[in-house]
């Protein structure tokens, strides 16, 4: 199989439909073997970001490179990607066999590549006893397994996949998902990955491009998205259950004070997972009455009033035993608050 990926610059990239500006002025690099996510809510133009890669739509303006030639005019057949889409495509009247080796005999391969390439892929994707299967006699699993064959078979070293899983149930997911990732390793392939599912996106990928309204909301690493966060809406979207927003006047000063801002153009960010329950007030701490309990096997999420002004969510290991009208203290390390502009929703930075 391949054995090395290729890099990606995406400059400038913009598409319009009409007056309907779809996408906006998205850059990226990543390296060669790199698992990118394209990650954020439907309509936000992951998936147009990602045809126009593949050279399924044509670009308005920007340019894609791919190993450091321009791609952009080029046909898709011309760029040697692979594409897995949603909908697994295969082939109903065809057997596994047919259906992965579909492709290569359009191509006129050579019948022993096909076979040895076939021998390769099906072993890595655990369908050696499946060959002779059609499509309706397969689970959903195994569909979805075919269609990552398919693609792999082919050997290209840059694979797209557009929401592959959505089709599958939870349990399947994390199984694919798990799968998928370990081929980008093993082979050495880049794989650009749109999904919605911000979990799929923090366990698969090297880097994320989390995306709004058609414009670029934040790029890095899974960790740097959750642990510094630089708006309110990557804040927001990523972490299960999300950030805690709350207005900085109801924190005690001192603890704003490395901060150059005033009071009353902030708000301040805390993970559910930065609080913890103390049954006495702190200086920094806040007090509230806990009024919704959510038990999730592993832990049990406490939704907490802080004197009308702010709900927060935090946490206690297993079932617990702390009850609605449960009057509780909340402590925070300073260090882990993150505060944002309430104006355009923007980080602040601490003072040097």
């Amino acid at each position: 199989m391949a054995s090395a990926g290729v890099n990606i610059r995406v400059s400038n990239l913009q598409k319009s439909w009409g007056d309907l500006k779809v996408l906006d002025n998205i850059s990226f690099d990543v390296a060669a073997g790199t698992f990118l996510t394209l990650l954020g809510p439907s309509g936000c133009g992951k998936s147009t970001a990602l045809r126009l890669i593949a050279g399924l739509d044509e670009v308005s303006s920007g340019t894609i490179s791919i190993e450091g030639q321009d791609v952009t005019g080029l046909a898709a057949a011309q760029r040697n990607i692979g594409m897995v889409f949603q909908n697994y495509a295969l082939f109903p009247h065809m057997n596994v066999r047919k259906n992965i080796l579909y492709g290569m005999r359009i191509r006129r391969a050579p019948i022993d590549t096909q076979n040895r390439n076939l021998a390769r892929v099906t072993e890595l994707m655990g369908l050696d006893m499946l060959l002779e299967r059609y499509p309706a006699q397969l689970s959903g699993g195994q569909q979805q397994r075919v269609a990552l064959a398919r693609v792999l078979v082919a050997e290209r070293p840059l694979v797209l996949m557009d929401e592959p899983l959505s089709n599958l149930d939870a349990k399947l997911r994390v199984e694919i998902r798990s799968e998928i990732r370990a081929l980008n390793k093993s082979l050495g392939i880049t794989v650009i990955y749109v999904t919605h599912d911000q979990s799929e996106a923090l366990s698969m990928s090297d880097k994320v491009l989390l995306m709004k309204d058609g414009k670029t909301s934040q790029f890095g690493t899974p960790v740097d998205l959750y642990k510094n966060p630089q708006n309110t809406f990557a804040a927001g979207f990523i972490g299960t259950p999300p950030v805690n927003l709350i207005p900085a006047h109801i924190l005690d000063p001192q603890v704003l004070g490395s901060y150059s801002c005033n009071i009353a153009d902030i708000q301040v960010g805390i993970r559910p997972e930065d609080f913890s329950l103390s049954e006495s007030a702190t200086k920094s701490g806040l007090r509230g009455t806990v009024v919704g309990t959510e038990y999730e096997g592993v832990q049990t999420l406490l939704t907490i009033d802080i004197a009308g002004q702010a709900k927060v969510i935090t946490s206690t290991v297993g079932a617990g035993n702390i009850v609605v009208g449960t009057e509780v203290f909340l402590d925070f390390d300073p260090a882990t608050l993150h505060v944002f502009a309430k104006k355009d929703g923007e980080k602040i930075h601490r003072n040097p």
